[in-house]
């Protein structure tokens, strides 16, 4: 071989030793690139993920809590005013007659005649009718007859008793003719009492076909005329009505809370509305010393002198208390009140926003607003407006502070 031979043999080896040095190495590099390459992705693709569904998480969860708050509803509360009556109390009254009767027959017959009208003052035992009673008095003279002879009877058997017994105590008749005088001696004389009896009976009630006023007064119904057919004690068949009009009762009913505030003899304002306003004083005569469990009332009676007969039993009247003697008025607005089945209801909000539905008993009523007289305290938050759904432990927001009510006729502080 010559040199240029060794040269180019020498030269091609260190080529191909070249050659197989690099190729491993290229190898090598390309694995590595490749999984670099798939880390970058998988990295880029969990950071899309991430840019992609956190903002839907948030966005979800911002929408349950907007749901959650949206579901709460918002009310407005108002808390109970409480104060004096400025102008007192007015309740509503009933005049009643001082005593009042219907008259009814006490026998049968036809109307005779009548004595008096309607509006006619009438005194004690006064006549107002007369009725014919042709059955009774057949049954008066046969009863008369009846008494008579039993008691001729009777008496015949006494002296015919007083006879057989000196006979007996002579020794001329037996003990047994004796003893059987005495028997028939008493029982004519009871046969005798029981004709007495029933002869006193029928001439009282022959005394009732005069039909007298029981008491002076005033004759306020007449119901029948001459020739009408009168049945005995028949509730249905009022033959007069009458009313004594002086003096006159006045009954009204006073609430539970006021009601400590009534003393007897205690002077109240009575108002009559159809006598332009008069006023008058009367005197509390008695209460029923007793609170209707319905209304939680006490009933009043008052005296009213009524000595011209001016004012008329039955008519409508209203009483007036000063506001001196009815202590504290908690009132709410109308609107807070709740009509459910068990009652009235109102729904108060508690500390922790719970609903809680209270059953209240009323007073009185002043327009827009009402008298609470049980059911609430003045702290209480009562929801204004109350949905008909609301049940206790619905979750609601307050959307207003709490104010004081309006009440027309209560007192400024």
């Amino acid at each position: 071989m010559n040199g240029k031979t060794i040269s180019n043999s020498l030269l091609n080896g260190l080529t191909g030793a070249k050659e197989q040095t690099v190729g491993p190495a290229k190898s090598v590099f390309g694995k590595r690139g490749a999984r670099r390459l798939v880390l970058i992705g998988a990295a880029m693709l969990s950071l899309a993920l991430v840019a992609g569904v956190v903002p839907r998480l948030s966005q979800h969860k911002q929408a349950v809590t907007d749901t959650n708050q949206l579901s709460i509803p918002n009310v407005t509360v108002v808390s109970p005013s409480v104060g004096p009556a400025s102008n007192g109390l007015t309740l509503p009254a009933e005049v009643k007659p001082w005593q009042e009767a219907s008259i009814f027959s006490r026998v049968n017959g036809y109307l005779k005649s009548w004595i008096v009208d309607i509006g006619a003052h009438v005194e004690k035992d006064q006549l107002l009718a007369e009725i014919d009673t042709p059955d009774l008095d057949h049954q008066l003279e046969q009863a008369r007859s009846q008494a008579v002879l039993a008691q001729g009877s009777s008496e015949l058997a006494k002296i015919t008793n007083d006879k057989w017994q000196e006979l007996w105590h002579e020794g001329v008749v037996s003990e047994l003719d004796a003893r059987n005088t005495a028997t028939n001696q008493d029982t004519t004389k009871a046969n005798a009492d029981a004709f007495a009896a029933n002869l006193r009976l029928l001439e009282q009630q022959v005394g009732f076909k005069r039909v007298t006023a029981p008491f002076a007064g005033t004759i306020t119904a007449r119901n029948l005329n001459v020739g009408d057919l009168i049945v005995a004690n028949n509730t249905a068949m009022e033959m007069f009505h009458i009313q004594q009009m002086n003096p006159l009762r006045i009954y009204f009913r006073v609430p539970q809370a006021n009601a400590p505030d009534i003393r007897v003899g205690q002077s109240i304002d009575v108002i009559f509305p159809d006598e332009a306003g008069k006023t008058l004083q009367a005197k509390v005569a008695t209460t029923s010393e007793s609170i209707t469990p319905n209304s939680r009332t006490l009933l009043v009676e008052l005296y009213l002198d009524n000595p011209d007969n001016q004012l008329q039993p039955g008519s409508y009247a209203q009483v007036r208390l000063t506001s001196g003697s009815l202590g504290q008025v908690v009132t709410v607005p109308n609107n807070a009140l709740l009509f459910r089945a068990q009652g009235l209801q109102v729904g108060v909000v508690k500390p922790d926003n719970n609903v809680e539905l209270r059953d209240i008993k009323v007073g009185r009523d002043f327009g827009t607003t009402i008298e609470i007289v049980q059911g609430i305290t003045p702290s209480d938050k009562v929801i204004l407006n109350p949905a008909d759904s609301l049940v206790t432990g619905d979750v609601v927001r307050i959307a207003a502070s709490p104010a004081p009510s309006p009440t027309p006729g209560l007192a400024k502080k």
